[in-house]
Parts: structure tokens; C-alpha cells; sequence
């Protein structure tokens, strides 16, 4: 599929999501002025479900050129959309799984809100699933990016090593392997 083909493709899926948005806005309006006592449950229970079409991190870094490229070479994403201050990418699922989307935006957009402020690198992981964290750390080392953490198998059931990418984010590639016996035990999750 060719740029224009993507860029066409993602503007349309953009207009009817914002059409869908609309639509959506106005319906929670009209239900709004029906009384609570009015409303089924089944109603109620349909108002309260939401369908994503997509999750995304959008980053606000000058570096959205080089996060693109960084992306694009190393973790073999595809440019859906961009333009002089907005890149959207897609990456490559895995045996039927949906892949990933990431967006970068330039602190100069002309879109308000949100405020221009760029992200600073704190904060924020992005964990990239892999089936071989070895061979992908292979690659990255051979190919020049830089590795702030080294491959290392974690007691608690991961492959793993952590790059950077031009924005500062903090990139965790991680390979899920068996957890050391009795690990998680000592980290039991709270009573509800």
C-alpha cells in the first residue's frame, strides 16, 4: 500500500471517528435529559459501554522526525499519516495479534488543547512484546541504537533490554519466559 493509499485510509477512519464522536456527544445529551428513573438497565448498561477503535501514546517532542525514522528502522513500523507537525505509525503484529499504533507531535501543532509542552523522557515506558528480545537486541546493537539497559532474564518471567528513542522515551523490549519459581507468590495482588 502506498503512502497516499495509507494517508487516505487513516483520514477517512479520522473523519468517521470524529463524525462517530459527534454523534455519540449529542446522544449523551438527549440521554441526559431523560430521567434516571426513566432508563432500563439494559440502557443504562449500554450508555456506560465504550467500543475502542484504538489506544495510543501521542508524545509531544520536537524529535518527531526522529522518532519516526527510529521506529520505522528498528521496529519495522509503517508511516499511516504524517504531515509538518504530526506522525502516526503502525506496527507489525505477530501471529494474528493487532500490532501497535504511536503517534509523535511537534510542540508547534496548531491543535489546541493540549499545550504544546514537550514530553522530557520521565515518566513514561513503552513495552514492546517480542517473541526473541535476544535477536531483536541482536539487531538494534548491530544497527547503532542505544541500549540503556542490557538483555537480562528477569526473575519475575521476562526477556528483556531497554533502548531510548530521539523523543526520550524509554523503550522496554520485553520476551515473556517462565517466572522464577515462587516468585510471584511473594507478591500476592490485594483483596478486593
Amino acid at each position: 500500500m502506498d503512502r497516499e493509499t495509507k494517508q487516505s485510509g487513516w483520514m477517512s477512519g479520522f473523519r468517521r471517528a470524529v463524525i462517530a464522536a459527534c454523534t455519540l456527544s449529542a446522544a449523551m445529551l438527549i440521554a441526559g435529559n431523560t430521567s434516571a428513573n426513566d432508563q432500563s438497565s439494559t440502557q443504562k448498561e449500554e450508555q456506560q459501554t465504550m467500543r475502542v477503535r484504538d489506544l495510543y501514546p501521542l508524545i509531544t517532542t520536537p524529535a518527531l522526525f526522529e522518532a519516526r525514522d527510529f521506529y520505522v528502522r528498528h521496529f519495522g513500523f509503517d508511516v499511516l499519516f504524517e504531515a509538518s507537525w504530526f506522525v502516526y505509525l503502525s506496527g507489525p503484529g505477530e501471529d494474528g495479534t493487532r500490532g501497535a499504533t504511536l503517534a509523535f507531535m511537534s510542540p508547534e501543532h496548531p491543535s489546541n488543547p493540549p499545550g504544546p509542552e514537550a514530553f522530557d523522557g520521565r515518566g513514561m515506558i513503552l513495552t514492546v512484546e517480542v517473541a526473541d528480545a535476544g535477536a531483536v537486541f541482536d539487531k538494534l546493537s548491530r544497527d547503532g541504537a542505544p541500549v540503556v539497559h542490557p538483555l537480562t532474564e528477569e526473575d519475575w518471567g521476562q526477556r528483556r533490554f531497554m533502548t531510548r528513542d530521539p523523543a526520550g522515551v524509554l523503550v522496554d523490549v520485553v520476551e515473556q519466559i517462565a517466572p522464577k519459581e515462587g516468585f510471584w507468590e511473594k507478591y500476592p495482588a490485594p483483596a478486593q
